[in-house]
């Protein structure tokens, strides 16, 4: 009611604000690797209202998300009785090689339009150390026994070497294909028997420099029947035992036919005059015998 007694009515909007307590960076990372994705951490805040906005730095300065070298995924979750939101924001980064290697982050938190003033919290900074991770120089498989043979039942150790840093990921291979065991840097062959003779190989992995396989070495048992390499080479040596005994076979299948071709050209006359005289010398010797039985007693 105003002075002269006239009642005035206006309508007000009012919006009230809830301050959250300050942001902080929830599971840390404890180190970073060059050339690859790391996640460095999750920054928090709950009970504000409205939602307010969250945003990384590094070194002090501003991190917008790439998609490549860094990245941002956040989330956002309204409490349902009390209307306060909670957000969050999950930073990933891909370090460069050769870049700093003790980098520090933080995450801050901002409030209200920025017509009506903004207000800022910030969490504490963290600071991380960067490894570069060493190239996979050599992989080496050490066999133990040495030689790799050993008698029915016998246990066989293979180990594999790949000095890196961080340790890559080993995998195995028997005469060429995949092992299916979990990743490990020593194979353990307890009782070892026929099905487990071959040739072995380690495959050592990482995420930066890709993967390296080691030299083959031979898993056998002493007193078979020469394991692998002596099986494949009797093999070898059958089919060749096989081929020769097949040439000699046919050359002496074409040696008894060239010799009955040859007796049977001989028993052929030589000329038609050879063949008159002997009918007439066989012709005559047949009278003689006539006669001479004819002028017996």
């Amino acid at each position: 009611t105003n002075r002269h007694g006239k009642e005035i009515k206006s309508n007000y909007r009012l919006r009230v604000y809830q301050i959250p307590g300050k942001p902080e960076i929830v599971e840390p990372a404890s180190e970073l690797i060059a050339g690859i994705p790391n996640k460095v951490g999750t920054c928090l805040s709950e009970g504000g209202y409205p939602a307010g906005t969250l945003s990384w730095h590094l070194d002090g300065k501003s991190l917008v998300p790439d998609g490549k070298g860094v990245s941002v995924r956040e989330e956002t979750r309204r409490h349902p009785d009390t209307g306060l939101f909670t957000i969050q924001s999950e930073l990933t980064v891909t370090p460069v090689p050769g870049g700093p290697l003790n980098p520090t982050f933080s995450c801050s938190l901002s409030l209200g339009p920025r017509s009506s003033g903004q207000r800022t919290l910030h969490t504490a900074p963290i600071q991380l150390s960067v490894w570069e991770p060493e190239p996979l120089e050599e992989v080496r498989l050490v066999v133990e026994p040495e030689g790799g043979a050993v008698a029915p039942g016998g246990a066989i150790t293979l180990t594999c070497e790949a000095p890196a840093q961080p340790p890559p990921q080993i995998h195995w291979l028997k005469d060429g294909s995949p092992l299916a065991i979990a990743p490990r840097s020593v194979l353990f062959l307890p009782e070892v028997g026929v099905q487990d003779q071959g040739i072995y190989s380690c495959v050592a992995t990482d995420q930066s420099h890709g993967s390296r396989e080691s030299p083959g070495v031979s898993v056998s048992i002493i007193g078979s029947v020469g394991g692998p390499r002596l099986g494949l080479l009797a093999l070898v040596l059958g089919v060749l035992g096989g081929l020769v005994t097949a040439v000699l076979l046919v050359g002496i299948l074409l040696w008894k036919r060239q010799h009955r071709l040859r007796k049977e050209e001989r028993k052929v006359p030589e000329c038609p005059e050879e063949e008159e005289e002997r009918a007439e010398l066989h012709q005559s010797e047949e009278q003689e015998t006539a006669e001479s039985n004819a002028g017996g007693p």
